[in-house]
């Protein structure tokens, strides 16, 4: 797998997570403490695995990207860090699958980022790696988050009960899916460039949480519920103040 790896479009640019990220990056966790506590993964008990500073968990970053496991990439708009996207759990042989999990800066969510950050990482995993398979995994009450996913297309393969330890306890999740054979012969960021929605903020979707009555529009919270998933990953490093 060809690491290191940049995807780029517009202003959106995803590239490797360095060293000399680490004060930009401890300063938006920490802006975005709050925002993002409810939907990112916890520890239910002391992991040694788990790397505990910048520098390790960037190193970790590199093995786990030289191996063919990951790829954890800085989300940089108009060059400054807003985020990361992950393609996790990369496993080849048989399967050929992984997941896709991201936290976004809440200063640029509802931009039409997330989306456009997803596509690229989707296209970069089965139009280079060779994937077959990707998943989302959402937290059902992350309506914008469920959004996202089918705007691009995935697909609602199921409902994961107490899946991810998030916010002190366990959690269910919604599982979206896209296979190879799914995916856009021409890949998803031409399929959103030829839609005209690339920068239409994730909030004006039209679409109603599965179990909701259509006429149940989303209201002004939903944009500060936007994309905030882990998606299925922990967290590389868990500093006592984000």
């Amino acid at each position: 797998m060809k690491w290191p790896v940049t995807l780029t479009w517009g202003q959106l640019r995803l590239r490797p997570l360095r060293r000399g990220d680490s004060r930009r990056w401890h300063q938006v966790r920490r802006a975005n403490a709050a925002w993002l506590r409810q939907w990112e993964a916890t520890l239910p008990a002391a992991d040694p695995a788990v790397p505990t500073t910048f520098g390790a968990m960037t190193r970790s970053f590199r093995r786990e990207a030289e191996a063919g496991r990951a790829l954890a990439l800085a989300l940089d708009v108009d060059g400054v860090l807003m985020g990361q996207v992950t393609l996790g759990g990369i496993a080849w042989g048989s399967l050929r699958s992984a997941y896709i999990g991201y936290w976004i800066s809440q200063e640029v969510a509802g931009q039409g980022y997330m989306p456009q950050a997803v596509a690229l990482v989707t296209d970069h995993a089965f139009g280079v790696l060779g994937l077959h398979r990707i998943e989302i995994n959402i937290r059902p009450e992350n309506r914008a988050s469920l959004r996202v996913a089918e705007k691009l297309g995935y697909r609602k393969e199921g409902y994961r009960p107490r899946y991810l330890h998030i916010d002190g306890g366990w959690r269910d999740h919604v599982s979206y899916v896209m296979l190879s054979d799914e995916w856009p012969a021409a890949g998803l960021v031409h399929a959103i460039a030829t839609a005209g929605w690339r920068d239409r903020p994730e909030r004006e979707a039209d679409h109603a949480e599965p179990g909701r009555d259509n006429r149940d529009t989303p209201d002004e919270s939903d944009r500060d519920r936007t994309v905030r998933d882990t998606g299925g990953s922990l967290p590389a490093i868990r500093p006592a103040h984000p």
